[in-house]
């Protein structure tokens, strides 16, 4: 009887303790770090469910939940803890400092590492680091922070590309970009302008780098080979922001600032300046006999009527200046989830003024990356990055006389831009005013670009994990060009315009499998085999013409002739099967990495199209050896070494074969016509990298950094080897030649103060990198193929692109007279620049050295920061000296030169720069006058800022409130005083049409002052 009861309530029991585990009840307490202090911040979530929160500022927590839930307590540093909600109502927690968690995990490739177990050369950029420097392209923030690492930006037109180079160049005419990696998967980052002549636009200039959690340079074998072909110039890792498991946190950052030129640049003459220079002239040529007399009949001429109306000055610099040109950026993001899911979703707009009148940049952004636990074996994750942007473009890379911002060197003085009623003076000639051309021309870079890394994550076991990703980088490019049919040089045709549109689409797929395998706890193994796929494609359609009916049309529908239409396809395809294996020992005292990669590239014939990378590296950290185990010195000491061989392929498409181009007519008929000479055994370029280094902590970590030897060798050189003109072609792309890059990094930082209310740290780097041909081809009779133009020179035992010219001697103080050594060096002169020899006159446009030196201080509330970069051991060379820097008739006749020419020959006896002025049109001299020390320090950033107290924000419901006032480029030092221009050149060769660090007469950097707000709640 007793049994039959207990059964039949055994139901009732059970529903009992049912309902009362499911009674929810209010759960608070404190939390604390393992000295007793309480730790603001912690994530406290409720195990299974969305339910959250977080500690305050004391420590203090509030939650529901229901008896039997368990309490999960995580916080970055210290070691996880979980809870079960009992009878109790009040759970106190004290956590402890978790030693591996603390130690930085660095994402270093296809997977991520401990800095204790990296064996190559890695540096990571933080976020914060990041967002020192405003401008639309988030690499421009690496220059200064990064050791071995330049950056030379093409232009300061906003938006424009900046071109990076890793431990020098590792190949003479393939390519020398890094790759760039975003979220893990390789994507295209080059211009995407489709006009050489106008500004350039960079891909990356899509990106809102408020979305980008940290940027990793990866610099040696080690690191790069995993990427194969595309890993030899170094690789560029951004890591986007996510979320995590908590409560939802709100960011605003804005900051609305002002910008102007960061140097002056060369000083136009005035037009008092070119009648006295001119009078000078026609003096020395004999016109007259005596410069009043000159002066007096150029004042009856061409100067009658500036001379007549009080001698105006045209002041065609101030006329074009955009002061005070506007720079803002503006985010919005959120980011949280619970234990299933986490997100970070953000809408971003910038905009940014150029510094003359007629250009600007201006992006729309926005970013949703998330991650969802499909169930507990399943992950899926999406990243996604979308972005919209404008740039009005203008004529800069040439010596187009339509741009505002080389009129100045090309408009004289003498023509004034506005009539006196204060309209624009359409004055006729050759180089039109641009204020009227600026407000009725149009030039339009369009682009919008989708990046979307979408993967899933299955884990098999406990330690085996299959992954599988599939991305698109998509690129749609427009660009637009009108020229008014009224006034200027669409006048002679009734208006011109052109119109193109290009298509880049890019898809990576990936499958790996992850494999972690404990042979015992002294010995692990983490193993990743990989096959990848990617495929590159690329529309284009455009056409162009003139002759509109009226004035307001605009585009191709309205023309009356069409002048061109074209329309192309291309492809190319890399596939890849990789392994990696790391094997750490005993607590990673001894650490060992290998990387294997077998890749494919459609650039390449079918029997030369595969190509195999590899990379071994090894480190032993010696701090945790038991002779150091108690050191109270060393806190942190690893030794490190690697060698591996990645590959470039980076050429032309098809250039292995001999093909035939269409794109050609005869008498209105389609026409056929030899287009490439090919090339069946051409093959993948190599380096062979050796790096040696040593990372150390000392004295409680206050004094840390890294020191590394580098020494790359790039062997077959994909390089454009010249041919007899009989074969018809003028090249041929070859694998001969060979280039060595070596030299060292220096990588420190000083912790001076560290307390609760003052903090200092200094910080900087240093590197030194020599390049050196070793190897060239040889012509049938053995003689070296040396590479020549007018101002370098490819041969061994020189620097790619070595500058080789004659050498100037100077003005002859007798005769005023320019002169040149006759053998290159020294002694004899001669007046005749054809009789002087060309020599190597010492290095190239690439520095040896560059450094950057970072000050952080902080006290209580108050931070200021500073950056600063320097680079030299380096030459750069003035390109337009003929036409505006010359004592010729160009600068005061034709054109408008410098107000550095009146530091010239006058009189026997003078000790001047330049010669004495001539009324004759000399012809193009290029020499070491015109070849400068590029050595230069700049005061990259400098923010000074408050961030407000937390206990103060909690009344208004804030986390975090911080103000800051940001300049950048503020000063520049430059060593040589007859450098005018800046001195940050192109140091590509701008697809071919000019050497490397050849300055020109593009918008150089701006100097900014912004103010600033960052708040999350």
């Amino acid at each position: 009887m007793k049994t039959r009861l207990m059964y039949m309530l055994l139901p009732f029991l059970a529903l009992c303790m049912s309902f009362s585990f499911a009674q929810e009840k209010t759960i608070s307490g404190n939390v604390t770090d393992q000295t007793g202090l309480p730790l603001p911040g912690v994530s406290v979530v409720v195990v299974g469910t969305s339910v959250g929160t977080q500690t305050d500022f004391d420590g203090n927590y509030t939650v529901s939940a229901s008896v039997g839930q368990v309490l999960r307590f995580s916080y970055i540093g210290q070691k996880t803890v979980e809870r079960t909600v009992g009878s109790a109502s009040t759970i106190n927690i004290q956590m402890e400092e978790d030693a591996q968690a603390l130690e930085e995990v660095v994402v270093t490739g296809y997977t991520s590492q401990r800095r204790s177990d990296i064996t190559g050369s890695v540096v990571k950029v933080d976020s914060e680091k990041l967002g020192e420097i405003i401008a639309p392209s988030v690499d421009q923030a690496l220059q200064g922070n990064v050791s071995g690492l330049t950056v030379s930006a093409t232009s300061g037109t906003p938006g424009s590309v900046a071109n990076i180079r890793i431990r020098g160049i590792s190949s003479i005419t393939a390519g020398n970009e890094p790759l760039y990696v975003i979220d893990g998967v390789p994507v295209s980052n080059t211009n995407v302008g489709s006009s050489g002549a106008y500004s350039s636009l960079s891909a990356l200039a899509g990106l809102d780098q408020n979305n980008i959690a940290s940027i990793t340079v990866l610099k040696d074998a080690s690191a790069t080979a995993q990427y194969g072909a595309r890993g030899s110039n170094g690789v560029i890792l951004i890591t986007t922001k996510s979320g995590k498991a908590g409560k939802t946190v709100f960011s605003i950052n804005s900051s609305y600032g002002f910008q102007n030129d960061a140097i002056t640049g060369p000083v136009p003459l005035t037009a008092a300046n070119r009648l006295e220079l001119a009078s000078e002239a026609y003096f020395n040529d004999g016109f007259y006999a005596s410069k009043a007399e000159a002066e007096a009949a150029l004042l009856a001429g061409p100067y009658a009527e500036w001379d007549a109306n009080g001698r105006p000055e045209a002041h065609w610099d101030r006329v074009v200046r955009n002061k005070d040109a506007v720079i803002q950026q503006h985010s919005f993001s959120a980011s949280g989830g619970d234990e299933g899911h986490t997100f970070f979703a953000s809408l971003g707009y910038m905009q940014q003024e150029a510094t003359v009148i007629g250009s600007d940049f201006e992006r729309i952004s926005g970013s949703l990356n998330f991650s969802k636990k499909l169930n507990n074996k399943i992950t899926f994750s999406s990243n996604n990055q979308a972005s919209h942007m404008l740039q009005n473009a203008f004529l800069e890379t040439s010596a187009y006389f339509e741009s505002p911002r080389t009129v100045k060197f090309f408009l004289s003085p003498l023509v004034l831009p506005y009539n006196e009623d204060g309209s624009i003076n359409q004055f006729g000639g050759s180089l039109p005013n641009p204020l009227y051309l600026t407000e009725n021309n149009t030039a339009e870079n369009r682009l919008t670009r989708i990046v979307s890394n979408n993967g899933v994550t299955w884990d098999l076991t406990n330690n085996l994990t299959f992954g599988s990703t599939f991305n698109v980088d998509l690129q749609l490019y427009n660009f637009r060009s009108y020229s008014n049919p009224t006034y200027g040089y669409g006048e002679p045709t009734s208006g011109d315009a052109s119109q193109y549109d290009r298509t880049n689409v890019f898809y990576v797929f990936q499958n790996y499998f992850d494999y972690n395998w404990e042979l015992s706890q002294d010995h692990r193994f983490k193993i990743k085999v990989l096959q990848e796929y990617q495929s590159n494609r690329r529309y284009f359609v455009g056409g162009a013409g003139q002759n509109f009916a009226d004035e307001g049309l605009q585009f191709l529908d309205n023309l009356g002739t069409p002048t061109s239409v074209s329309s192309s396809f291309s492809d190319w395809y890399v596939g890849a099967y990789m392994g990696l294996v790391n094997y750490s020992a005993f607590d990673s005292r001894y650490v060992l990495d290998l990387s294997f990669r077998r890749e494919g590239n459609s650039r390449f014939s079918k029997n030369n199209r595969w190509g195999s990378f590899w990379s071994v590296g090894g480190a032993w950290n010696l701090n945790k050896e038991a002779f150091l185990a108690d050191s109270e010195i060393i806190n942190a000491l690893k030794l490190r070494a690697s060698y591996g061989v990645t590959g470039n392929a980076n050429i032309g498409l098809n250039q292995y074969q001999s093909l035939f181009g269409y794109s050609a007519d005869y008498g209105g008929e389609g026409a056929q016509y030899v287009d490439t000479f090919g090339n069946q055994d051409l093959t993948w370029e190599t380096s062979h990298t050796l790096d040696v280094g040593v990372d150390f902590g000392l004295f409680n970590n206050k004094l840390s950094g890294s020191f590394a030897y580098f020494n790359r060798d790039s062997k077959d050189l994909l390089l454009d080897v010249p041919l007899s003109r009989t074969t018809g072609f003028t090249s041929q792309v070859q694998n001969i030649g060979e280039l060595n890059n070596k030299g060292f990094e220096l990588d420190l930082s000083y912790n001076v103060v560290d307390t609760q209310d003052v903090g200092l740290t200094i910080g900087g780097n240093i590197s030194f990198v020599e390049n050196e041909i070793t190897k060239l081809p040889v012509d049938p009779n053995g003689e070296e193929r040396t590479i020549t133009t007018v101002r370098t020179r490819i041969e061994t035992g020189h620097p790619a692109y070595a500058w080789y010219m004659p050498t100037w001697a100077g003005v002859n103080p007798d005769t005023g007279q320019e002169e040149w050594y006759i053998n290159g060096v020294d002694g004899a002169t001669t007046t005749n620049f054809n009789e002087a020899e060309a020599v190597f006159q010492g290095g190239n446009a690439i520095p040896k050295t560059t450094a950057g030196l970072n000050l952080n201080f902080r006290y209580k509330g108050f931070f200021l920061n500073a950056t600063g970069y320097y680079a030299g051991g380096h030459k750069i060379y003035e390109g337009w000296h003929r036409y505006l820097n010359e004592s010729n008739a160009y600068p005061i006749l034709a054109f408008q030169g410098y107000t550095s020419l009146l530091d010239r020959w006058q009189q026997p006896g003078d000790i001047a720069r330049n010669g004495a002025f001539t009324t004759s049109a000399t012809p193009w001299q290029r020499h070491s006058k015109y070849l400068y020390d590029a050595d230069f320090m700049r005061l990259r950033a400098v923010t000074v800022g408050y961030n407000v107290p937390a206990k103060a924000l909690e009344k208004i419901g804030l986390t975090k409130l911080s103000f800051f006032l940001r300049g950048n480029n503020l000063a520049t030092w430059v060593k040589d005083d007859n450098l005018l221009f800046d001195p940050e050149v192109d140091i590509s060769s701008q697809n071919g049409t000019v050497d490397p660090g050849e300055t020109g007469l593009e918008t150089p950097p701006a100097r900014s002052i912004s103010l600033g707000v960052n708040i999350n709640f």
